[in-house]
């Protein structure tokens, strides 16, 4: 199917129009090109009620358009304008526009009337609205005495302004002499007629300068009435009232307003209190997106009104004592408004056609026809037209139907006025866009490609892609009637180039366009919310992707305007940084990228927040004796809320300048009742507190002294405790100067025994914080207690604290002292206990000395520092850790009180028995042969007992780190040197050497050593080094390398000739054992060891079937042990070096032999 534009058909009842009109064509309106006969067209006109400025010249406008140029006339007043016969009216050339010069002299009054403009050509004429001219009017206010007005505080007063009439009307508003605006509330407002409302007065109301200006906005001037004086009597207030209404007066009022307008409903009402307006709709709601409410709600307004807004809508003013309700009956009229205005008809000889005009509004407007500006019922007759009501239907047409027709729809609140005219032409089709224009669009978005065309008859048109392509169908373009060929969704391949072809019976036009589909630009990394502290650094990124042909810039916002020409601002290629932030940086800011094709934005909000600013206007209230309350105003809580404030106090009188906490209250409190203390000078001030931190103090308050008082509190921390044992020392911490309540702060220190029947005696003393008495008893209990007074009284009694007199020296000893050895290690000590009278003091414990005497093997060995265990309270018994084994000690008690130790108990003498040693100190392997190694070591540093023998255990290690059969020896206790004969040469062994006594084996020492190298096999390996480092070896080895080659390449070449060759009995000739090794089991390549740089190779590597330890047969491995031996051969093989014992299980990390480098050692790993 192919796209074209066809005509479209109407349809019409039969029983209206002859049965041929059903296939009538009904063309589309073209705009006529320019060098086409066409009739007149109004393109430029005054507005139907056109106010002029009486101090300019009056400028009336008509333009029009037609081929040949129309030519212009008007009327004034219904008759004929002659503008030849006013010499202050010109019309400008080439137009019909008027200018009437009354700058020089005439009157704008003179003028004032209805005029209407007439454009004509051959093909007929156009007229314009009928323009009703009139001057502006600003007239002044009428003078008038106005009264001083007095009234007592609470009645309702209406001030009238009652503004001259002038036009337009005046914008009313209330000022004083000093010109400023009368400030407006609930209570006090203006109306809509400009009157000036009070619900009541207040005495605050009275002045003598309330004026109602005037200001007329078309003549840019302001007339002011008269000062009204008004008094308000501030005597006992009126009594309260329920509201009623000062306009609009009654119950019910009717209200009534053309549609498109701005609906305006007002009721204010009186009352005290001052009453608060609501609105409803009855049977029906509010319109949401049109409601709006003005002047403190007592003013509905309802933008873009409409019949379905007509209905009653009820004010309701309600105070505390009542309510009163108004019911506004509101009506909609409407001007006529176009529901379809006649269009421009082109039509070819022979065609038809209609000119449709339809309108409403209420009431329904009348539909009246005119030909070139004469009503249809009088102008010439034209066979070719038929009026039915609102149609006009042309058929078969011919270049006399050519005209314009007027329709004019109207009822009492206005009229509409539209020109249309008929053009018989006959033109081939023409296309009227230029020739190839080239669109880019973005992709996925609609591609709109312009075919402009016109032809007479109206012209099919279709579209082609590409120089060969078919027609395009209309399931995937769209085709519009003007020509236009829609791409819904563009994509890459709707790129190319597009032909318009436009067809009629008179002959055919095309035009070639070509389409670019772009890339879209995009936001890949958008900035993000950010939330930051006053004086820091932001950064917002947006990174944009885009097409590579298109060049996007980028511009960042604030707030949807500039950013502020601030160095603080810097743009980079990504980044938007703002640093030392402000509050006033906070807003939303936007990164917008455009190309010339599309654009992009993303936005983010700045918050800016900091600590509160401090609060202020700090006054304290309800100032009672031991309470007061404290107000403050908050401070700015710089965009995070305050969470709460903390109050400090300052004494000074006790300490000045330091502050303390007196109190937290929520961020939402801005007073707290504050308790105080008797005799304190406080101050006061307040912090406040958000997310972000704790603001600086704020201002002190005044000061405020409360009265002294006893004190309510005693010293805390009483004790009495003798320094002496004749004394006892009372002391106690003394009372702050805000705890003193009063002035001449004293104590007043009471004691006695607590076992006798004493009575207190008591001593008063100043402000101190101790009191010493003397010729005590040694170590007696006594009650004690220390009460606070000043100059207004006693504190409460105070609490009773028992102490007691001072401590002397234990006189006994501990007796029948017991020891139990528990082990080699471990002893336990019993003793009795003394009697508590002999403690004299607090007993504290007792202390154990002991000491090693000495050793059971060396008796001239000298006594060790003494050790001391204490052991708390009323204790027993105690036990000695970490004795010596197989040694002798001596230990006494002793009971300890708090002046010191009493005397030491009879020494008590013990024996620890026998324990395992501790492992050999030293061992070390030297003269190792080709079969046999020599063990020195030296005994255990600790042999805890009497040595019994030593344990010698060994085992080979092969190049592989696995571990051999292991082997037990016995040694006697007294040897300290042992030699291993029938060893394997050049061998790795690994020994571990321990100690025994009757208890058993000690701690164990190890070692690793090698036996030395076969000369023998040394000097083979030497000799295959050497000739594998001989120059003559390795031109040997070249030459075989290049004959291999030459043989190859004869090989590929005879092979290429369909030929064999047994390249492999050559290579396997030619093969060399020394320089490729082979496994013994399956003739395959081998490791290599390097001479130079020998190391073990990797376990699994081959190695002898009798030397293979497995890992369940031991637990023990190289890998288990720490570093290596540090050894290395002399140039004869022999072993040099020092062994020294390592400690047993170090860690893996770095376990590799250190054996010598050695070719020997090379083969080996073969083996």
């Amino acid at each position: 199917m192919q796209l074209k534009i066809m005509p479209k058909k109407k349809h019409f009842s039969a029983g209206r129009v002859p049965l041929i009109l059903f296939l009538c064509q009904m063309i589309r309106a073209l705009d006529v090109p320019l060098d086409l006969v066409q009739p007149p067209t109004i393109t430029q006109q005054s507005p139907k009620d056109y106010i002029i400025d009486p101090r300019e010249n009056i400028v009336i406008q008509c333009e029009a358009k037609g081929k040949p140029p129309p030519s212009f006339s008007w009327t004034r007043n219904g008759t004929h304008f002659d503008i030849d016969k006013d010499p202050l009216v010109t019309m400008k050339p080439g137009s019909g526009t008027l200018v009437i010069n009354i700058m020089s002299e005439g009157k704008a009054e003179t003028y004032e009337g209805v005029y209407q403009c007439t454009a004509r050509n051959e093909r007929g004429a156009a007229i314009s609205n009928n323009i009703v001219v009139r001057p502006s009017r600003s007239p002044l206010w009428t003078k008038e005495r106005l009264e001083p007005i007095t009234l007592r505080n609470g009645q309702s007063l209406v001030l009238p302004c009652r503004p001259p009439i002038g036009l337009p009307p005046a914008i009313i508003f209330w000022m004083d002499n000093s010109f400023q605006r009368l400030p407006q509330s609930e209570r006090v407002s203006q109306g809509l007629n400009g009157d000036l409302y009070f619900s009541n007065v207040l005495p605050e109301d009275t002045r003598e300068d309330y004026i109602c200006y005037a200001r007329f906005n078309h003549t840019q001037t302001i007339q002011q009435k008269q000062p009204i004086s008004l008094k308000v009597i501030s005597a006992k207030p009126s009594k309260e009232r329920p509201p009623t209404f000062l306009t609009p007066e009654g119950n019910e009022s009717l209200k009534e307003e053309l549609r498109g307008n701005v609906l305006s409903l007002e009721c204010i009402a009186e009352g005290l209190p001052t009453p608060i307006i609501y609105w409803i709709k009855e049977d029906g709601t509010l319109p949401v997106n049109r409601t709006f409410y003005q002047n403190f709600k007592k003013t509905l307004q309802i933008t873009q009104v409409s019949e379905a807004d007509s209905g009653n809508y009820q004010c309701i003013a309600k105070n505390t004592l009542g309510a009163v309700h108004h019911t506004i009956s509101v009506t909609v009229k409407a001007a006529p408004y176009w529901i379809s205005a006649p269009q421009n008809l082109v039509l070819s000889p022979g065609e038809n056609g209609t000119l449709i005009c339809r309108a409403n509004g209420n009431p329904k407007p009348r539909i009246g026809w005119l030909t070139n500006g004469v009503p249809v019922e009088i102008a010439p007759d034209d066979p070719s037209r038929k009026i039915d009501g609102d149609t006009i239907i042309f058929s078969n047409v011919q270049e006399r139907s050519s005209a314009v027709y007027q329709c004019n729809a109207s009822n009492e609140y206005g009229y509409l006025l539209a020109n249309a005219f008929v053009n018989v032409l006959a033109e081939p089709p023409r296309i009227l866009t230029s020739a190839n224009i080239l669109y880019q669009v973005i992709a996925n978005r609609p591609a709109l490609l312009d075919c402009a065309f016109f032809g007479s008859p109206l012209p099919t048109i279709e579209w082609f892609k590409g120089t060969k392509g078919s027609a395009l169908h209309e399931d995937i373009y769209v085709l519009h009637d003007n020509g236009t060929l829609e791409i819904p969704v563009a994509q890459k391949d709707s790129t190319g180039t597009y032909t318009c072809v436009a067809r009629n019976k008179l002959g055919m036009a095309k035009n070639e366009v070509h389409l670019e589909i772009k890339d879209p630009t995009r936001i890949i990394k958008q900035p993000e919310y950010a939330v930051v502290q006053r004086g820091s650094k932001v950064s917002f990124e947006c990174k944009v992707k885009h097409d590579n042909t298109l060049i996007p810039t980028i511009m960042w916002l604030k707030d949807n305007g500039e950013l502020p020409n601030d160095e603080r601002f810097s743009v980079d290629k990504d980044h938007l940084v703002v640093t030392d932030v402000s509050d006033d940086d906070g807003g939303v800011y936007t990164c917008a990228a455009n190309t010339t094709l599309d654009s992009v934005s993303a936005s983010a909000v700045l918050r800016v927040v900091d600590v509160p600013n401090p609060p202020f206007d700090l006054e304290l209230t309800n100032q009672l004796d031991k309470s007061v309350q404290l107000t403050w105003t908050p401070g700015d809580d710089n965009n995070s809320p305050i969470t709460k404030f903390i109050i400090e106090y300052e004494d000074a009188m006790h300490e000045a300048g330091i502050w303390h906490h007196q109190a937290e209250v929520s961020g939402t409190q801005t007073t707290a009742q504050l308790t105080l203390s008797p005799y304190v000078n406080y101050s006061f001030r307040v912090m406040a507190e958000n997310s972000i931190g704790r603001s600086v103090p704020s201002e002190a308050s005044e000061q405020y002294l409360t009265k002294a008082a006893e004190p309510d509190q005693n010293p805390m921390t009483v004790e009495g405790l003798g320094t002496e044992p004749d004394n006892l020392v009372i002391t106690w911490k003394p009372l702050n100067g805000f705890e003193s309540n009063g002035p001449g702060l004293q104590y007043k220190v009471s004691w006695r025994q607590k076992d006798g029947d004493d009575e207190w005696t008591s001593v008063v003393v100043a402000n101190v914080s101790k009191y010493i008495v003397s010729g005590t008893p040694t170590f007696v209990p006594y009650l004690i207690k220390v009460q606070a007074l000043n100059d207004v009284g006693f504190a409460p009694e105070p609490a009773e604290v028992m102490g007691h007199s001072g401590e002397d020296l234990p006189m006994v000893a501990p007796g029948n002292v017991r020891v139990n050895v528990v082990n080699s290690t471990l002893a336990e000590v019993h003793w009795d206990p003394v009697p508590l009278k002999s403690v004299r003091g607090h007993l504290q414990g007792y202390r154990i000395y002991y000491w090693k005497a000495q050793s059971s093997s060396k008796r001239n060995r000298r006594h060790i520092e003494k050790k001391i265990l204490t052991f708390q309270g009323n204790k027993t018994h105690g036990m000695l850790p970490g004795l010596q084994p197989y040694s002798h000690y001596v230990l006494n008690v002793r009971v300890v009180n708090g002046k010191g130790e009493g005397p030491a108990s009879t020494d008590r003498g013990f024996h620890t028995p026998e324990g395992v040693p501790s492992a050999p100190s030293s061992l070390k392997i030297v003269n190792p042969t080709l079969d046999s190694l020599t063990l020195e070591w030296d005994p255990p540093s600790h042999p805890n007992g009497v040595l019994t023998e030593y344990t010698l255990r060994y085992q080979p290690i092969n190049s592989t780190h696995e571990l051999g059969p292991l082997v037990d020896l016995k040694i006697p206790a007294n040897k300290t040197r042992w030699t291993l004969n029938h060893l394997n040469f050049s061998t790795r062994y690994k020994f571990y050497f321990y100690a025994q006594t009757s208890v058993g084996s000690g701690s164990q020492i190890t070692e690793e050593a090698i036996t030395t190298v076969d000369e023998g096999k040394m000097a083979m390996a030497s000799r295959q080094v050497d000739i594998a480092t001989q120059g003559w070896f390795i031109g040997l080895m070249c030459a075989v390398a290049l004959l291999i080659l030459i043989l190859l390449i004869v090989c590929f070449i005879r092979r290429n000739k369909g030929g064999k060759y047994p390249v492999k009995e050559k290579e396997d000739a030619h093969a060399d054992p020394e320089i490729q090794p082979m496994k013994e089991d399956d003739g395959t390549f081998g490791e290599y060891s390097d001479a130079e740089d020998h190391k073990p190779l990797k376990k699994g590597s081959r190695t002898p079937s009798d030397r293979t330890v497995k890992k369940e047969d031991s637990d023990d491995s190289l890998v288990d042990y720490g570093e290596g031996v540090n050894g290395q051969f002399n140039e004869d093989g022999s072993f040099i070096g020092q062994y020294s014992g390592k400690k047993e299980k170090e860690p893996a990390e770095g376990n590799e032999s250190s054996e010598a480098p050695s070719p020997v050692n090379a083969m080996n790993s073969f083996v």
